[in-house]
């Protein structure tokens, strides 16, 4: 939708998109309601951290 606006009015919005979000989390780790329940799902359904995953040996990952 921002690309819709003229150029000016463009840079005007994403200024304002920009002091909102950091207003509401400034260091980007806020999640909702919504993001907390789907993380907590891939949580416990098997998710795999990708700084434990061995590239080398994908094998031990698979389900028989």
């Amino acid at each position: 939708m921002l690309e819709m606006l003229p150029d000016n009015e463009q840079v005007l919005a994403e200024k304002v998109i920009k002091r909102i979000v950091l207003a509401w989390d400034p260091d980007f780790t806020n999640v909702t309601k919504e993001e907390r329940q789907r993380i907590d799902m891939a949580e416990a359904s098997g998710y795999i951290p990708a700084e434990v995953i061995d590239c080398n040996n994908l094998d031990q990952y698979l389900n028989d």
